[in-house]
């Protein structure tokens, strides 16, 4: 494999990364958690979404344990016994863990594009507008799962990451988990917009959805950006893809817990608006009733004095009423 990178290298400095990443990626989950169950109740809590997020830390917590038994299985228990040796190991693509960590892989990209898509259903609201990043969707996972049965049935002495049955499978789904991801995004992030011009021209407060939009653009952006890294170290053969790819999983997950706590800010932000609103309203009710309430109150009386000059017989169309005010 022509390569700039040793694969044993590779597997060790992907193993470091991801772990560096999956670190980030537990807090922004604590905090995912946290943003959809705090102060809310059972009834209010949005379970799909929530499944979805624990879905998504138990595939990347099961992929770094997997690459880790995969270290220790090359390195230290079949580093004397297997031919070729550490690199060797590495390079099968028959051997369990490999299927396996890739496995899940295809799993957690399948949840998350998922994830988007009906993301744009809700929405556009439109059954239409998926269309085609459902058949998109249908042929990433095709792809996925072709490739990997590929890969379980090549022999052990076909351990080339590019070779040239799994190879084209490879390749293509992650063309086209790209332009999934990319198509996906881009309707979402342009309903977002559309919505938001329509609406800007009325609204008197600040848009709470323009950081939503580009948390979405960054997160998709981002994610597209490594998958094309990890296409382009593939097909040129370089040992570049296997640092990528271990990246990717807690970057997949990193993304989508990024979008869920920007929904959660703004959705509390709107929420502390509307208070304030109300708040100012009641306050301004009760400052004007206080005003009616402190204005002299007008009482008219007609008094009849014959006692008092001007208010005798002879004198009626004098008459007039006296104000006295309370």
């Amino acid at each position: 494999m022509a390569s700039d990178i040793p694969l044993d290298a590779g597997t060790l400095m992907s193993t470091v990364l991801e772990g560096i990443l999956y670190g980030f990626s537990i807090l922004l989950f604590m905090g995912t958690i946290w943003s959809l169950t705090y102060k809310q109740h059972k009834k209010d809590i949005n379970r799909p979404i929530v499944m979805v997020v624990i879905l998504l830390w138990m595939l990347s917590t099961a992929h770094i344990i997997v690459n880790i038994i995969r270290i220790e299985y090359a390195f230290v228990k079949y580093r004397s016994t297997y031919p070729g040796g550490p690199a060797a190991f590495l390079a099968d693509v028959t051997q369990q863990t490999y299927v396996l960590k890739h496995a899940l892989y295809v799993l957690q990209t399948l949840l998350a594009d998922g994830v988007v898509i009906y993301r744009c259903y809700v929405v556009w609201q439109s059954i239409w507008i998926i269309i085609l990043p459902s058949m998109l969707w249908c042929s990433v996972a095709v792809t996925g799962v072709v490739g990997l049965y590929c890969a379980s049935q090549s022999g052990s002495n076909s351990g080339d990451m590019s070779a040239q049955v799994l190879a084209p499978w490879v390749t293509a789904f992650f063309a086209l988990t790209i332009a999934t991801n990319l198509l996906s995004s881009g309707l979402l992030v342009y309903r977002i917009w559309s919505i938001e011009s329509n609406v800007s021209t009325t609204r008197t407060t600040k848009s709470t959805m323009i950081p939503l939009m580009r948390v979405l653009m960054d997160t998709a952006v981002l994610y597209s950006v490594v998958l094309f890294i990890a296409l382009i170290c593939f097909v040129c053969s370089n040992n570049g893809e296997v640092v990528m790819l271990d990246m990717v999983m807690p970057i997949v997950s990193i993304a989508f817990y990024m979008v869920l706590v920007r929904i959660a800010i703004t959705r509390n932000t709107r929420n502390y608006s509307n208070i304030n609103i109300i708040r100012r309203t009641s306050n301004e009710s009760r400052q004007e009733s206080s005003r009616q309430n402190m204005k002299p109150l007008q009482v008219h009386l007609s008094q009849f004095n014959d006692g008092t000059p001007g208010f005798g017989k002879g004198n009626e169309d004098q008459l007039s009423p006296q104000a006295e005010s309370v």
